[in-house]
This record gives structure tokens, sequence and C-alpha cells, in this order.
């Protein structure tokens, strides 16, 4: 449910919280198991050898958790971030910073040559977040493209898919299909998830058992990045009118909560910000702080498998 909440939020990735969590290197491998599950066991009638390959039931339990999670928060989401943006851009920038800690203190060796990824996540991600957001006319295509597109990005940590969304024009079309449920075309762009999704996992399961070290730094890169699409303070400095016909921000840059106060009027709400990302960084700890725990018999025969 936290990996939908995330999806659904410009700037924030599905993929960061699953890495947080402990569970992104099962779900890579589990996705990477279906393809050849399908033609081995599936199609010959064994559902059930299908299904314990591909772990099943973990994957349907995080898809069950996912979409609960969007179909029940896409509107609360919207309209905290409509109502409370500094305070909501706030508490995800805290964790945005908690986990780019815990995803770079992952590396089993730190040299110099992480250096090179970590500096080009970084300047691909803030690039990636200046970049204007896009207008397109939605068709049957362009949503099973934006599925493919979009997903590639939520599996990354510190790549936000939904931001993709934004920047290629399809995040409002999207969401308004979630919102009033429009069967067809929500199905199209799941089918581009799919295909998306099982192309990407591969490459990204390759790329960390052969280069383990440099993708967490790349990764980190990303996630300090795109640090400048959640910074609460923006100034906006062009609107477009999105198909619902209201103003909407095209193109904004980050500024100090004292320009904020100069540009607007309005309160920066500086120590509830303070407040809300300590929350957001809290947060995140508190989940690797339980997921690293275990009982101490079952630390031991782990060591003893290994």
């Amino acid at each position: 449910m936290a990996m939908g909440a995330a999806d659904i939020v410009p700037g924030v990735s599905g993929g960061t919280v699953a890495f947080i969590t402990g569970i992104y290197f099962r779900l890579l491998e589990a996705i990477n198991a279906v393809p050849g599950a399908v033609f081995k066991d599936l199609l010959r009638g064994n559902a059930r050898s299908f299904w314990q390959a591909c772990d099943g039931t973990f994957l349907a339990t995080l898809l069950l958790g996912i979409l609960v999670s969007i179909v029940t928060l896409a509107s609360g989401i919207s309209y905290m971030l409509a109502e409370y943006p500094i305070l909501i851009w706030s508490f995800f920038f805290g964790l945005i910073v908690a986990s780019v800690w815990h995803v770079g203190r992952q590396a089993r060796h730190y040299r110099a040559s992480l250096v090179w990824p970590l500096v080009f996540g970084i300047a691909a991600a803030w690039w990636i977040t200046t970049l204007s957001a896009g207008q397109v006319n939605p068709s049957a295509l362009t949503f099973f493209a934006a599925g493919a597109v979009a997903i590639c990005a939520m599996i990354l940590p510190g790549i936000s898919g939904s931001f993709i969304l934004v920047i290629i024009g399809m995040y409002a079309p999207v969401l308004a299909a979630i919102k009033s449920l429009e069967i067809t075309v929500l199905l199209l762009f799941m089918a581009g998830c799919l295909v998306g999704l099982l192309s990407v996992a591969r490459l990204i399961t390759w790329a960390f058992h052969k280069y383990h070290d440099h993708v967490l730094a790349l990764l980190t890169g990303f996630m300090i990045g795109a640090l400048n699409k959640v910074w609460p303070w923006k100034e906006t400095l062009s609107w477009r009118t999105n198909s619902s016909g209201e103003q909407v921000p095209l193109t904004e840059v980050s500024i100090s909560p004292w320009e904020f106060l100069d540009l607007t009027g309005t309160d920066p709400q500086i120590f509830m910000a303070l407040a809300a990302a300590a929350t957001g960084l809290a947060l995140v700890l508190l989940i690797e702080w339980l997921g690293g725990r275990k009982p101490k018999t079952e630390q031991v025969s782990g060591d003893r498998s290994c």
C-alpha cells in the first residue's frame, strides 16, 4: 500500500519504498521468474508449480496492496497536495533524504569509482525534475505507452513514475481514469505496465549482479537529484490549462522559504515543514529498524545456511 501511495505522487518513487522495506530484490527476482514460469509450467497446465516459481503469493499480495492504495488514496492525496502542499512535500522530502542514507549504505565497498555514477545520477534526476510538463491527446496507444514508460521509472528507486507521466502530459488523464474507474483505459495502461515491468526488471537484476555498488551509487544519485522536485517552496514561472479547465503550474523553480514569503505573502510554515520532514525521515528509519529486527535464533540459523 505504501508503494501505491508513493507511485501516485509526482516526485516519490514506489521503488524507493520497496528498497527501504527490504523487498526490492525479492520483487525483481519474482518478476524475472514470470516469463519462464509461464512457458515451463503454466502453459503445460501445472498452475501450482507456476505459482511457486514466480513467488505468486508475494506478488499477488503486493499487487493487491498497490491497487487498493491507488484506488482509495488517489483522491485523498490529490486533495492534500492541493490544500497542504508545503507540509506534504516536506514529508516526502524527509522520506527521500532518509532513503538516500539507507540506499547509499548498502554498498559493499566504497571506492573512488563510485563517484561517477553518483554524480551522473544526481545530474540526470535533477535535469528531469526541471522539465516542463507536456500535453498530449490521450489515445489507446498513448495509455499503453505511458504505462510502459512509467513502470520503468516506478521500479527504480529515486525515479518517480508519476512524475514521468507529468512530463509527458499523461498524469491527469491516468489519474482521472482511476478516479472514474474507466476499466478499458486502465487495462490498457496496466498492459503497458506489464510489458515495461518484465523488460526492465531483468535488466536491473543483471546490472545489480554485475555492478552492484555502481548501480547503488547511480540510484542514490537519482534520489538526491529528485529532491529538487519535492522541495516544498516553489516559484511558478508559467501556467497551463489542464483537461478540466483548471490553471496548473507548467514551469516551477525551487526557492528559499523567505523568497516564498516575499513572492506570495503566504506563511512558509517553516517549523511545521521541518516537523513534517522529520516525521518522514523518522518513518523510514523506523521501517528500516523493524525490517532489520530478527530473532536471535533466526539470525544464527541464517548465518549457518550461508
